[in-house]
């Protein structure tokens, strides 16, 4: 079978093609077609359900560029398994999705479909659980919302926690001020954070108490409104600091709990709040729990397969 299809511009084929024709090489190898280039068109040759994925892929770039997203390698590996799974996936509303920060990246964007999903979650409901193993995005995007909820005034400051040192959070015999004591346990939201916001604007924010990075002990008895709230590591929290954490929550604000249930750090008698919550608020309206897996992982390849492994060897 063959099939062809035209491209608007030399750009247009630049940006689909990649460097040295990476992409082009990438879906022949991955879907079995021989794809060849005469200009602006490309001829897809080869069985006709492979021809049929090959073509339907790259409409689905072709629209994500034409919305003026780039291809990378490891987004264009998630399509292809994406168009094997679900030809009729909407791969391009994935990429296309922006959400502008104020970093010079400009614009964070989602992954997958269960990225892209945890997204619209975050932007429909006040309070979000997202669940699923590292790497697949949890803290990185909340704080990209969080980001983006500031920058269009949606909320008047950040607040960004999570259990410090296990569930006790034994600060005291730590050297140093709070700030010393927590930033360590701290560290990974700053991480997120510094790809989104320039440092200047970070500590003029956080000098002004626009935006706080506090352990989740220093959260009881305040009221949050107007505002943007993170938990992180939930999985490390008591079902007591849940409900105190939960119970913050003021008027005109979103709040965004993330963890990983098989990671937790609690003492083996001891109860995770996020494993104990999702059963209680599973069927309140306006509170969404979104369950990402392995193959939302969008780190280094070599990641998803380690995730796979360990839990195959777990079953085992």
């Amino acid at each position: 079978m063959l099939n062809t299809i035209k491209l608007k511009d030399n750009q247009e084929a630049r940006s689909l093609f990649g460097t040295h024709d990476e992409n082009l090489k990438i879906i022949e190898n991955e879907l079995n077609v021989k794809i060849a280039t005469r200009g602006e068109a490309l001829k897809i040759e080869g069985e006709s359900k492979q021809v049929e994925l090959a073509s339907r892929l790259l409409e689905e770039l072709i629209l994500t560029i034409r919305s003026g997203a780039f291809i990378k390698k490891h987004e264009l590996l998630y399509a292809i398994k994406s168009i094997r799974e679900d030809e009729a996936r909407d791969i391009h509303s994935i990429y296309s999705d922006r959400i502008e920060v104020s970093s010079k990246r400009q614009y964070i964007t989602p992954k997958s479909k269960g990225q892209k999903e945890y997204v619209d979650a975050i932007r429909k409901n006040d309070i979000v659980f997202c669940i699923g193993p590292a790497g697949t995005g949890k803290t990185y995007l909340a704080m990209a919302m969080a980001v983006n909820a500031l920058k269009k005034q949606l909320v008047s400051r950040i607040i960004l926690t999570r259990p410090a040192v296990d569930a006790g959070e034994s600060l005291g015999y730590l050297p140093g001020d709070l700030y010393q004591k927590v930033t360590p346990y701290l560290r990974p939201l700053y991480d997120a954070l510094y790809d989104m916001m320039e440092v200047d604007k970070i500590k003029d924010c956080i000098e002004r108490g626009i935006m706080e990075i506090v352990p989740l002990a220093y959260m009881r008895g305040r009221t949050l409104n107007d505002s943007f709230i993170i938990m992180d590591e939930a999985q490390n929290s008591t079902p007591e600091q849940m409900k105190m954490f939960l119970t913050r929550l003021g008027f005109d604000s979103k709040t965004v709990i993330t963890g990983d249930i098989t990671q937790s750090d609690l003492p083996s008698h001891r109860t995770s709040g996020l494993d104990q919550v999702r059963n209680i608020l599973k069927d309140i309206e306006g509170i969404s729990f979104v369950y990402l897996k392995g193959e939302d992982v969008v780190r280094h390849e070599l990641v998803q397969e380690i995730i796979k492994a360990y839990a195959n060897n777990v079953k085992g």
